[in-house]
Order: structure tokens, then C-alpha cells, then sequence
């Protein structure tokens, strides 16, 4: 009888969470789903959108990247939205910088190349590492690295951490597919 009322009280409480988090998206919608400050790919017209808040220092994120790029590669029809979320450390601020600086200056395309190349970066993200890899983007690296510590980049990691707060998220990746947490 314990075990019973115990699975009981189980799913009630999951079903609860769901009913929450399903009311956050609901809140949050905007931010989460059209924030013009966030890199949009796959098929922008997509049925399906998923977003992914990611960590470029987060081993799970590093997991999921290939997964999450074959699913956008083999549906056609998922729109991916990420959100620079770096929680782990100074190596992941600096590297959401970086990422968020490109995306600025250099547009979508050249984000998702860096994107790329931080997700696998091996090593620190340093001033000589990421001054390498601009030019291994053939991008002008100076411009990238003075405007990753700007008023317009710091803004973007706040209003992340702000969503993720509101949004009770605690880890990455955290992923939101339409209206599911």
C-alpha cells in the first residue's frame, strides 16, 4: 500500500512539474522562441522548434551537439534556436563572448562556424586560441576580441541567465521542444 501511494504521489508531482514548466514556455514564449539576439537555424519556417540553452564547457552539451545536428540534418523541418548560457566557469563566459561577438559583427553563417569550433575546442579559450581560430574563420580576429567584453554582449549573457532564472533551468543542455521543457 505505501509503494502505491508513494507512485501515486510520484506522478501527481511529475505531472505538477509538467504543468509548470508548460506554463514557463508559455510566459517566456517570446524570449525563448523570437529573441532577435539568438543564433536561429536549421529551417527558419520550421514546424518544430527546439531550443537549446548550451554551455561550450559542459561535457553533456558536447554529447548532444552531433545528435542534436543529425536530428536538425535529417527532419527538415526543426528550427533550432541557442542560447548562450555559460554557467560553468570563466573558460565558458569568455567562450559565449566570443560566440556572441561573431554572431554581431559577422552575422548568423559565421556564428555557426564558431559555434562549431567551440562545441569541439580542446584547450582553454584564451586571447591567442581565439584570435587563431577567427582567422581559421577568415575573420579579422581583433575586432571579434574587443567587442566580446561591450555593453551589447554582456546584455545578451544577462538576458540568457535572466530567462534561465525565471525558467528554473540548473544545467545544460536544457532543451525546449515547442511548449515541453
Amino acid at each position: 500500500v505505501l509503494v502505491d501511494a508513494m507512485n501515486v504521489l510520484q506522478d501527481r508531482q511529475a505531472r505538477a512539474e509538467a504543468s509548470q514548466d508548460q506554463q514557463l514556455v508559455i510566459d517566456h514564449k517570446a524570449a525563448l522562441f523570437s529573441d532577435a539576439a539568438s543564433w536561429v537555424g536549421g529551417n527558419p519556417d520550421g514546424d518544430i522548434t527546439v531550443v537549446e540553452f548550451t554551455d561550450y564547457r559542459c561535457g553533456y552539451c558536447r554529447k548532444a551537439y552531433s545528435e542534436v545536428e543529425e536530428l536538425v540534418k535529417s527532419d527538415g523541418n526543426i528550427r533550432l534556436v541557442l542560447k548562450e548560457y555559460p554557467i560553468l566557469g570563466e573558460d565558458s563566459i569568455t567562450s559565449s563572448r566570443f560566440a556572441i561577438s561573431v554572431l554581431q559583427l559577422h552575422g548568423a553563417e559565421a556564428y555557426k562556424k564558431a559555434h562549431d569550433a567551440l562545441i569541439t575546442l580542446r584547450g582553454a579559450p584564451d586571447t591567442e586560441t581565439l584570435t587563431r581560430l577567427a582567422g581559421d574563420l577568415g575573420l579579422e580576429p581583433q575586432p571579434i576580441i574587443d567587442r566580446m567584453n561591450s555593453d551589447e554582449v554582456t546584455q545578451v549573457i544577462a538576458d540568457n541567465h535572466a530567462l534561465g532564472d525565471a525558467m528554473a533551468i540548473s544545467g545544460t543542455p536544457t532543451f525546449i521542444i515547442d511548449g515541453t521543457m
